[in-house]
């Protein structure tokens, strides 16, 4: 199973990375699968000290401004075991060390063993609107992967579920995935090489 969260990881200077993420696994979350891009921060991060925190979260802006790249400074608290942050704003987080590593592949693949887990406050519940920002989100990062058409009919599609059942927060992260979107048609249109994935997770 897929889990959309949130991962933050350091590199040696202590700077954050915020970066969505869909890491693979079970309903015991003991260990899973974390496959971010070669090009990635979260990939340098664990390359070179092997921990970070995945979050599961409701916060569907943050998620949204982290998968295009925008800048974000959520509240974060030092993590119990490992070094790294907790989003002070998560549902549940779960601190893992990494346990084995093939990045042999575009897409590096990291089994991650947790080691530390907690609860931060409810989950608000299942909503139409917050599904659809992830799911916009995630097809934001594949700009530059898959046709921008494709994606354009999709978000087509998305935006009445937001419209419909999102709040402030939705609607805002819906219209920053939006612009973003539209803004790599019009680099297309013009010449452009197109605009690349912000995150990649």
């Amino acid at each position: 199973m897929i889990l959309e969260g949130i991962v933050t990881t350091l590199n040696r200077t202590g700077r954050l990375n915020v970066a969505p993420m869909g890491p693979v696994v079970d309903t015991e979350m003991r260990r899973f699968l974390l496959r971010p891009f070669r090009t990635s921060t979260t990939y340098a991060n664990l390359k070179e000290t092997g921990v970070g925190v995945l979050h599961v979260t409701d916060d569907v802006l943050l998620l949204a401004r982290a998968a295009i790249g925008q800048p974000v400074s959520p509240a974060t608290r030092p993590a119990k075991v490992v070094e790294g942050k907790i989003l002070e704003d998560a549902c549940r987080y779960f601190e893992f060390r990494v346990v084995e590593t093939d990045d042999r592949s575009e897409r590096a693949t990291f089994v991650a063993e947790t080691v530390a887990e907690g609860r931060l406050r409810d989950f608000f519940g299942l909503n139409r609107g917050k599904h659809a920002v992830v799911e916009a989100a995630i097809l934001a990062t594949r700009v530059g992967i898959l046709p921008i058409q494709d994606i354009l009919e999709d978000y087509r599609r998305l935006a009445p579920l937001v419209e419909k059942t999102g709040g402030d927060a939705e609607h805002e992260a819906f219209r920053l995935l939006t612009r973003y979107v539209e803004n790599a048609v019009q680099v297309g249109e013009s010449g452009g090489s197109g605009i690349e994935s912000k995150s990649r997770e």
